[in-house]
């Protein structure tokens, strides 16, 4: 198996079967491993990722854009991502930081401009960058810990693909 899935998390590459005959087996499949796995598919997307029961705040998904080619094989763009849930609330957390950092700074400029203190800004400052280098600290720990599931899911994707 690729070692380097870990670095790059888009990846393409090229089925030697029909699309029709891709998505069936992964239909096939969504049957075998649905306690363990969810599968779905819609139109020419496939997603996989681990079942509720095995499912972790960490854990990972698999896109899947399944494309037709002309000598009849099919196209497979891959891109591994978080959960959508943890996603959205880090980006939350992310803009609320930047918000916050950004009226600081304003209000420590303000006050420079008028020569008056802005101890409480700086501070705030401060924390913000803080906060900002914990999220990231946070992100990149998730990301390690989602590595095992994350070859998981692509060990069942190239049952199918190969």
């Amino acid at each position: 198996m690729d070692k380097n899935i870990t670095l790059r998390l888009r990846f393409y590459t090229v089925a030697n079967k029909s699309l029709d005959t891709v998505l069936n087996e992964f239909k096939l499949l969504q049957t075998e491993l649905d306690p363990d796995y969810k599968i779905k598919i819609s139109d020419h997307h496939v997603w996989l990722s681990l079942g509720v029961l095995k499912r972790e705040k960490y854990s990972p998904h698999l896109h899947l854009q399944l494309e037709s080619m002309e000598d009849g094989n099919t196209a497979v763009n891959g891109l591994y991502g978080p959960d959508p849930v943890l996603w959205t609330f880090f980006i939350f957390l992310h803009f609320l930081v930047g918000i916050i950092f950004f009226i600081a700074a304003v209000s420590a400029y303000s006050k420079s401009s008028l020569h008056q203190k802005f101890t409480i800004e700086i501070v705030i400052l401060t924390t913000m960058v803080a906060f900002w280098l914990l999220l990231y600290y946070i992100a990149r720990r998730n990301r390690r810990k989602g590595i095992p599931e994350m070859n998981q899911l692509h060990e069942i994707m190239e049952r199918i693909i190969h």
